[in-house]
């Protein structure tokens, strides 16, 4: 593996192999240009140089590659039981949902919300999390989501377990991790306060429609102390639209005195809103999501929370839907644990000879990934 200082890399270039920041982080492959938006990216970063088996050239040239089976025993043998974990995600996911909504219910229709009972259900979701989480991102991108209806539930189920995967990453100790769970689920709980048509609408908010909008975390606020919730939980809340550079709202406050929460929210938060199909808006794929909170354009997130978030999922996620060199289509369903450089991908269509469904390891000389698909593109 040799590297490269930035300053050396021909604009636009295609490198003949994979690009690493490290030894496991992808940051380009073999046909993406390497752009001077993406070297002032990583600059903004204060990385100063990449690693690669391969060597700058000026244009793209196919190299002549082979699909090859994984030979890792342990995802042959598991096949079954991951069938069988991937069942217990959905159920899991579907449970969660219903229990966000009628919680939702709950609060709007009853005005009753319990800081210990909502505390006991996170934790199984962190414990979740930490069992299945390769599980449950697959099943989010099957899960079509952000529909008018669950719009509010949705954003909720997924920002937690996308702050969960954060807070773990980063080390939070059990009990944090739940505070965050918690503050995560009911960060927009406000909204509920707000008529339907506002933060549902299609069409450009007017004035008005905006100021009412830009007053959730407030009300988000004075809900859960309502319901003597901890400080720290109703504070992440409120700040959870708060921004580094102190462009956010409602109070515009700067890095240091945005609590950590609320920093891991707003990026759990720009990350599912990024990912999800909105009223207004398609959703992006989870590689472009990526990239989006990579460019950090105008330092309005953590750094450290965004490499988290990127770190553990990975530039191409888990449930990423891929074109492969083969021609093949798959999706992106684990990590190779021996070379985590390289995700694990199930091609679609494709058999091993006892029936299960082939799940073969990337590499930079045998199969690797082209480019995402949307999930139209994959015909499901």
């Amino acid at each position: 593996m040799k590297n490269y200082f930035l300053k050396d890399i021909p604009p636009d270039s295609y490198f003949t192999r994979t690009v690493y920041l490290d030894d496991r982080f992808v940051i380009a492959a073999p046909e993406m240009p390497f752009t001077a938006d993406l070297v002032k990216i990583l600059g903004s970063w204060e990385f100063r140089e990449v690693r690669s088996e391969g060597e700058p050239r000026e244009d793209y040239v196919a190299e002549e590659t082979a699909a090859e089976e994984t030979d890792l025993s342990s995802i042959t043998t598991l096949a079954a039981s991951d069938a069988d974990k991937l069942k217990r995600a959905e159920e899991f996911y579907a449970s969660f949902m219903k229990y966000v909504e009628k919680l939702f219910t709950q609060v709007a229709i009853k005005n009753e919300l319990s800081f210990n009972s909502v505390a006991e259900k996170i934790k199984s979701v962190c414990e979740i999390i930490r069992e299945d989480r390769r599980f449950l991102m697959r099943v989010q991108k099957n899960i079509e989501s952000g529909g008018d209806q669950n719009y509010l539930a949705s954003h909720a189920v997924r920002s937690t377990i996308f702050a969960v995967i954060i807070g773990s990453y980063l080390k939070l100790p059990n009990h944090r991790l739940i505070e965050l769970g918690v503050a995560a689920l009911l960060h927009e709980i406000g909204m509920i306060k707000l008529p339907p048509q506002v933060y549902l609408s299609k069409r450009p908010l007017n004035p008005q429609e905006h100021k009412a909008i830009i007053t959730h975390p407030v009300l988000s606020f004075n809900l859960l102390k309502s319901f003597d919730f901890p400080l720290v939980v109703s504070l992440a809340a409120l700040e959870h639209h708060e921004r580094e550079n102190g462009s956010g709202y409602p109070q515009k406050l700067t890095s240091d005195k945005i609590s950590l929460y609320a920093k891991i929210i707003a990026v759990a938060c720009s990350y599912e809103a990024l990912s999800a199909r909105r009223p207004h808006k398609e959703a992006k794929d989870g590689y472009a999501g990526m990239l989006e909170l990579l460019k950090n354009e105008g330092k309005r997130y953590d750094d450290t929370v965004v490499r988290a978030l990127v770190f553990s999922l990975s530039i191409y996620p888990i449930g990423l839907y891929v074109l492969l060199s083969s021609g093949k289509k798959g999706q992106v369903v684990d990590v190779n644990p021996e070379n985590p450089r390289y995700p694990v991908v199930q091609v679609f269509g494709e058999l091993t000879p006892d029936g299960k469904n082939k799940i073969l390891e990337t590499s930079p000389d045998g199969l690797y990934i082209v480019r995402p698909l949307t999930r139209e593109e994959t015909g499901s």
